[in-house]
This record gives C-alpha cells, sequence and structure tokens, in this order.
C-alpha cells in the first residue's frame, strides 16, 4: 500500500521516508481553510464586492487594497466595507454579494499550485482530511467541485447557508465533536489569524501558510505552531505537529 502511494502522490515521500508510515496516524486528522489556502479567491471576492458596491449607488475605491476581506465571516466585512460609505445596509448587500459570487466570482479563484497534490496525498494516508472554512458549506462544495477536489474530503464543514456558525472557534469545535476526535490527534491548516486562534481555541495545533492573505507577521502573532512557506512543505510540518501534540499530551498525563 505504501509503495503504491508513493507512486500516486510523490509529495506524500518525504513523509513516509523521513518519518515512517506512522507519521500521519490513524485517528489523526487534518483541517484544510479554502480561501487563501487551497485556492486564491482575492480577485473573485474583491471584484464581487466592487460589484454590489456599484450596485448599491457606491463608487468603488479600486486603488484600495482589500486583501483583507478574505477570511472574515461575510457580514462582518460586508458590514465594515458599508460602514466607509455610511450605509447600513447590510442585509441587502450581503444577498446581492451571494448571488453575484455564486453566479461569477467564484469561477475566478485558481487552486494554488501544488495544492492538488497535497490534498491528494493526505487522502491517501491514514489520517481523515476536512475542509474547515467560514464560507457556506454548499459554496464550498460548489468551488471544490468545480476543480474536483471534493471527493477527497472525509467531509466539508462552513457555515450554514445564513453565513451563521462561520467564526472559527465554533466551527472547528463542532467539527471536533461530530467526528469524535482529541484535540491531541489534529492540526488546523490557513493563512488567516482566525484560523491560528480558533485552532488554539479548541486546543488544536495550526499551521500558518504564507501564500495565502495573512502573511508571517500576523500569523506569528496569533502564535501559529509553524509556518509553510510552500505547500509541498506541508505534509512533513503536519506530522510533525501531530507527533509534538501527542508527546505534549502524553507528557501532560505523566505530571497529572
Amino acid at each position: 500500500m505504501i509503495d503504491r502511494r508513493r507512486e500516486e502522490f510523490p509529495v506524500l515521500n518525504d513523509v513516509l521516508s523521513d518519518t515512517g508510515p506512522s507519521a500521519l496516524p490513524h485517528g489523526s486528522a487534518i483541517l484544510l481553510d479554502l480561501d487563501g489556502t487551497i485556492i486564491d479567491s482575492r480577485h473573485g471576492i474583491i471584484s464581487t464586492i466592487h460589484d454590489v458596491l456599484r450596485d448599491m449607488g457606491h463608487e468603488p475605491d479600486l486603488s484600495q487594497d482589500l486583501t483583507w476581506v478574505v477570511g472574515p465571516p461575510l457580514h462582518d466585512l460586508i458590514g465594515e466595507i458599508l460602514h466607509r460609505y455610511g450605509d447600513d445596509r447590510v442585509e441587502d448587500a450581503v444577498r446581492r454579494y451571494r448571488a453575484l459570487y455564486e453566479s461569477r466570482g467564484m469561477h475566478h479563484s485558481p487552486v494554488y499550485d501544488g495544492m492538488r497534490d497535497v490534498i491528494a496525498g493526505f487522502a491517501a494516508s491514514p489520517a481523515r482530511l476536512f475542509l474547515a472554512t467560514s464560507k457556506p458549506v454548499h459554496l464550498a462544495r460548489a468551488i471544490l467541485g468545480l476543480r474536483e477536489l471534493d471527493g477527497y474530503f472525509t467531509q466539508l464543514h462552513g457555515a450554514r447557508p445564513d453565513d451563521s456558525g462561520a467564526e472559527k472557534p465554533e466551527l472547528i469545535a463542532e467539527l471536533l465533536r461530530q467526528h469524535r476526535i482529541a484535540p491531541e490527534h489534529a492540526v488546523m491548516v490557513g493563512d488567516r489569524r482566525f484560523d491560528i486562534s480558533g485552532a488554539h481555541a479548541n486546543r488544536v495545533r495550526a499551521i500558518g501558510v504564507l501564500w495565502g492573505y495573512g502573511g508571517a507577521d500576523e500569523l506569528t502573532e496569533a502564535g501559529a505552531d509553524q509556518l509553510a512557506a510552500a505547500p509541498a512543505d506541508l505534509p512533513g510540518l503536519v506530522a510533525e505537529q501531530l507527533a509534538a501534540a501527542r508527546r505534549h499530551d502524553h507528557a501532560d498525563s505523566r505530571v497529572s
């Protein structure tokens, strides 16, 4: 079985060669964020926001850097943007955003180079792979389905259709509860401080990725346990964090 995985998913080779097949043991779980981690969704999200502003009678400032909007729950970021225009029609803007993003914006979200192989490699390992995104889960499923990635995940977790349940601490807590995953058997991978703080709120280790939208300063300040410079780094870092979490848990047990 290991030899077949080496041939089909070469990105997993370093993990299997360096640490043995138990690097990603049965019972462990890998939680992946979507925007800024798997897909480069910046253009699709920002262009949709600009369209919403125009529809609501505002002229968007195209020189303004809106990279920060990738990651926070939709109601929060829409409210913040409208506030700058003295507009409080948040629910109206959210409805417009959903319709425009599902019809156009989500199609402008390419998969980051290397992430397809990483996802396939994780799926072939003994660990379970989950999506943990603030996007509504039906939209996340559509996005991954367009890119033929949805089938690699044990389950997709995200916000409800009305965007409730989008906060990462609650979302991760529900994922762990539903699948009976102990915190020391899981690791979260994401590009924003929300991913790191959401994981740590549940005593889960978190890896920050540098190809997304948060950047090293934000992720370090949030307390990321490690930083990944490229997708190819993830298999080894995930294995290290899972091993470290289990060692820490065993040490705590001996102390008590």
